[in-house]
């Protein structure tokens, strides 16, 4: 992944403006990250900054192919920078912790289906569920 964020926005035939670069950079040290919580770190650089200002980069991000977009169940739309592989997700059902997770396989589609009914299939979204390490942990015996 690159650190030219700017070059990044250019490659991808987008303006470089401050939302996209302080998004993108947000999104490089906090993967897996919703829309309200990247305003909500973007205020202590933009108090002004709205929720739908934060949505419509998001937006533009994603189709322009800079940052993927996950909706693991019972969640807000995720995003993260790490795109262009074949990786998927492992979600906490207890505290809803995120990670990713490499492809068995290695290639797209990761997965191959009984049927594709017509479809060429390019892409396997998959999302392991099941407790993190902190969450499975035993409680402490008290004294």
């Amino acid at each position: 992944m690159t650190t030219d964020l700017a070059a990044d926005l250019r490659a991808a035939g987008l303006r470089v403006t401050r939302g996209r670069l302080e998004v993108l950079e947000l999104l490089e040290n906090a993967p897996h990250s919703d829309a309200e919580s990247i305003r909500t770190r973007l205020r202590a650089v933009d108090p002004d900054v709205s929720i739908q200002s934060v949505h419509n980069v998001l937006s533009a991000l994603a189709s322009a192919g800079l940052v993927r977009r996950i909706e693991p169940a019972k969640s807000a739309a995720l995003y993260e920078r790490r795109i262009g592989d074949n990786h998927h997700h492992v979600v906490c059902t207890g505290c809803g912790a995120i990670e990713d997770i490499d492809c068995v396989v290695g290639h797209a589609p990761c997965l191959t289906p009984s049927s594709t009914s017509g479809f060429r299939i390019e892409t396997a979204e998959v999302t392991f569920w099941g407790l993190c390490a902190a969450c499975a942990a035993p409680p402490p015996i008290a004294a």
